[in-house]
């Protein structure tokens, strides 16, 4: 499939495989996932990549992106990772947040339509969670996982908490975010995160990947869609 190719409601793929969406800028690029059947729970987790023009990976196949991916398929969730506007195959410009979050919100009704019924969890690494925060005003997800969230960096001030659980992973020796920043932030909001602090971890996990996977599995093994029925 090529851009030319891009529908405004292509099948959610069994398996991994990149389908191509239309968007209000053109193309977006995604890479959608599904578990293994045994595991398979009813669920699908969009996830945002950090941000593109800021060097250290700002794309789908960031490693962290891919870590907290591989991470929500072993608990059992559907994936959906995409290219931001400007990135990869997706078209577009870079819009500082808006058009990205508008763009989550095309992605994220598109997953639920093509799987009806499928709790909504969106998650985002830096910059994507900045963009997973505004649209889950709108989208209203049943679970919501910040990492390394630039809060001091980006204004959160405007944006409301989510309704339902969120959780915050943050490493303490981040060099691109402030910990403290970040911490204080949280600490304003109600209803509050779940906030686990990695010690001795920078803002791109370098070889920390294991750890953050066990982060992330820990508090999220309690809020996991049913598993589905055959």
């Amino acid at each position: 499939m090529n851009a030319a190719n891009a529908s405004d409601s292509p099948e959610f793929p069994a398996g991994s495989a990149t389908v191509l969406l239309q968007g209000a800028a053109g193309t977006l690029e995604l890479v959608c996932a599904t578990p293994e059947p045994a595991l398979a729970r009813a669920g699908v987790a969009v996830i945002c990549h950090p941000h593109p023009l800021l060097g250290g990976g700002g794309t789908m196949t960031n490693k962290v992106v891919t870590t907290l991916d591989r991470c929500l398929l072993d608990l059992g969730l559907a994936t959906v990772r995409f290219n931001f506007r400007g990135v990869g195959r997706s078209e577009g410009v870079h819009d500082h947040g808006i058009g990205e979050t508008d763009d989550l919100i095309r992605i994220a009704r598109w997953a639920q339509a093509q799987r009806p019924g499928d709790a909504l969890w969106l998650a985002g690494f830096s910059f994507g969670s900045f963009v997973a925060m505004r649209a889950a005003a709108t989208l209203d997800p049943a679970q919501l996982i910040l990492i390394a969230p630039p809060a001091g960096r980006w204004d959160f001030g405007d944006v409301a908490p989510p309704r339902h659980p969120w959780l915050i992973v943050q490493g303490e020796s981040d060099e691109v975010v402030d910990p403290a920043a970040v911490y204080a932030w949280a600490a304003t909001l109600q209803p509050p995160p779940t906030v686990v602090r990695l010690p001795d971890t920078g803002h791109f996990f370098h070889r920390r990947l294991i750890e953050l996977r066990e982060a992330l599995k820990a508090p999220l093994a309690d809020r996991l869609p049913p598993l589905r029925t055959a």
